[in-house]
């Protein structure tokens, strides 16, 4: 059992003062306002908000941050920036990605993510040979996971091809490389050590139509009709023009037609829809997957959030190649990019309401949808996901009510987060993880030699 004063919350029934949360030691059994305070409860002065879920994430890039921000002698694109990172991924063993996904965690946490979906697709050694467990590249991830406290969905992902319709794979990409037989052992595998981290999940995650064949998917369906499903579409024109020219439509228009598409269903990116895939998609209950840091960053375009919204669409915000781990820019970008394309200001929020508080929201709501993890709230049942902003912070001076979420989003920076329970345990204290230091000293030694290369 563990008690917290918190001294403002965001609660389910808006801001309150003095309230006291009572959980378990994971979940949360009671949040209550105004009422006494238990004289064992530990008091967390400042702001409290829900954590958030990052609902995608490939741990092993964070490694690569900066090293790819060099024009070449062609048009830098995705597909430019994917070459560099099959380079530096075949030097990256088991240890090498456990060490950088812990500093990865330990990043989000102090950021105000407390859970995370893990799209793990770099499953084998370089050469392509399956590990004595196939699955212990995504041990690594658990173990990660377990390390700092991050509450996790393993997502790991099935990658069998360099092209829409059965293209070969390319020579960068045999760490990915499954059969539908080999991944259902990796999956099995990797269920047995999700077991062991509590509140952990598993779903799957098919790459994309480039990567999977339409009876492939339809195999990975149907052996597993449970938990979250999570694939890219429509992250690139490029991507949208190979698969019209192989199947005569477009991704998020042939997932429409050919899948169950559903509330498990999280497509990452979207970025290139039409009206009709737009409604379609949010009438499906399915979450959008948006990175907008990442894809701001790769050049892949814009996300037409208002009109996903405006059908009721469901969307979520993850971190996707870790460039930048900041939860309210992430948010920023996202209203940014409406901003700049239609040139005019506050296009989320309905008339009169916060814009900050209006994406918040959505993006916590859909950020647990898409991880099958029952977070992004201060209410009974849930797991005891607590962020406290720093009250004492310039960038909240005299900031009450939703204009606190609106300067956490559009005005903060790193600094803002003070302390952080993540499935009830205390692992930001002062703004500073309790293990940053030892985390971060083996990842400067691992981030070392991969940016020399040796």
């Amino acid at each position: 059992m563990a008690t917290y004063h918190l001294s403002r919350a965001l609660t389910e029934e808006g801001w309150k003062d003095d309230v006291v949360v009572v959980t378990d030691g994971i979940t949360i059994l009671s949040v209550a306002a105004g009422g006494p305070v238990p004289p064992d409860a530990l008091r967390l002065s400042g702001i409290a908000i829900p954590g958030m879920a990052n609902l995608h994430s490939h741990a092993f890039q964070r490694a690569m941050a900066g090293l790819v921000e060099r024009r070449g002698p062609e048009d830098d694109s995705f597909w430019t920036w994917r070459e560099v990172m099959y380079r530096f991924l075949a030097e990256m063993g088991p240890e090498d990605i456990e060490a950088v996904a812990a500093w990865l965690y330990v990043e989000m946490l102090e950021a105000g993510f407390t859970c995370v979906g893990e799209f793990h697709y770099l499953h084998h050694a370089p050469d392509g040979t399956h590990y004595a467990d196939i699955a212990e590249t995504g041990a690594r991830i658990v173990a990660a996971a377990e390390t700092t406290g991050i509450g996790l969905t393993l997502l790991p992902s099935f990658y069998a091809h360099g092209g829409c319709g059965g293209q070969p794979a390319k020579p960068g990409q045999k760490r990915f490389l499954c059969s539908v037989d080999d991944f259902a052992t990796l999956m099995e595998s990797s269920a047995r050590h999700v077991a062991r981290l509590p509140g952990g999940k598993i779903g799957i995650a098919p790459h994309s139509l480039r990567a999977v064949a339409p009876n492939e998917l339809a195999a990975l369906l149907q052996a597993f009709p449970t938990g979250p499903v999570h694939m890219h579409a429509a992250e690139q024109t490029g991507e949208v023009e190979e698969c019209v020219a192989w199947s005569g439509a477009r991704p998020v228009q042939w997932l429409l037609d050919n899948t169950p598409l559903g509330a498990r269903w999280c497509l990452i990116h979207c970025t290139h829809m039409t009206d009709d895939e737009s409604a379609r998609l949010a009438a499906a209950g399915a979450v959008a997957g948006l990175c907008p840091i990442t894809e701001a960053n790769l050049g892949d375009g814009i996300f037409e959030a208002p009109r996903f919204l405006d059908a009721g669409g469901r969307f979520g915000i993850g971190s996707d190649s870790n460039v930048r781990i900041a939860l309210g820019e992430e948010l920023r970008t996202m209203e940014y990019g409406q901003r700049l394309r239609e040139r005019k200001r506050n296009r989320l929020g309905p008339t009169g309401s916060s814009t900050g508080r209006h994406i918040f929201d959505g993006a916590r709501k859909g950020g647990a949808q898409a991880l099958d993890q029952p977070t992004g709230a201060l209410k009974a049942g849930l797991r005891a996901d607590i962020v406290v902003l720093d009250a004492e912070h310039p960038v909240l001076a005299g900031r009450t009510g939703d204009a606190i979420i609106d300067a956490l989003v559009f005005a903060g920076g790193d600094g803002v987060v003070k302390d952080v329970i993540a499935g009830g345990r205390h692992v930001v204290r002062d703004g500073r993880h309790v293990r940053r230091e030892e985390i971060a000293a083996r990842y400067r030694t691992v981030a070392t030699r991969l940016a020399n290369g040796s």
